[in-house]
């Protein structure tokens, strides 16, 4: 048994869709999750690449199957005047948990966020207590004080048309 993290590739655009319903589909939203295979190529492989993902593989009597993905993106503070790296999704397959894939890949983005800056960062479901426990269980802690504040569909159409 091996495991292998490596970045993505083109090549792994049909697989990286794949988890991200399959995540969708954990999270309770699988209506949600609207991305396509030209959005992906787009964004993480065109020529200005806007996010970066890792694709975890495990080996075992010979055969390799892809077990797991994280994508993540850079981010900038202002305040700390360095930049740090966004967990946006991270996603192991069921057959593949408890065999230390998602510390693993929390170890190398990690490490990708010391070599950019100083920060890691991500956002948990509140109902998700077991993911909770095992980020507190890294050193993880949570802000509590921190609302996500999002604009989307038609009032980011309205928000933006007062630009002109």
């Amino acid at each position: 048994m091996s495991l292998h993290i490596r970045p993505a590739t083109p090549a792994d655009v049909p697989e990286m869709l794949a988890f991200i319903r399959e995540l969708a589909e954990y999270e309770r939203e699988p209506q949600a999750a609207v991305a396509t295979a030209e959005d992906l190529l787009r964004d993480g492989f065109g020529p200005r690449p806007v996010f970066q993902c890792l694709i975890a593989e495990w080996t075992e009597g010979g055969v390799t199957k892809p077990a797991a993905m994280a994508l993540y993106f850079p981010f900038y503070s202002t305040w700390r005047g360095n930049a740090g790296v966004h967990l946006e999704d991270l996603f192991v397959r069921p057959e593949f948990r408890r065999k230390g894939i998602a510390r693993a890949l929390f170890a190398r983005l990690a490490a990708i966020a010391l070599e950019r800056g100083d920060r890691f960062q991500w956002h948990v479901l509140d109902w998700n207590q077991l993911a909770i426990d095992f980020y507190e269980s890294m050193g993880a802690h949570m802000l509590t004080q921190w609302r996500i504040m999002r604009i989307d569909g038609e009032a980011l159409k309205a928000l933006a048309a007062q630009s002109n």
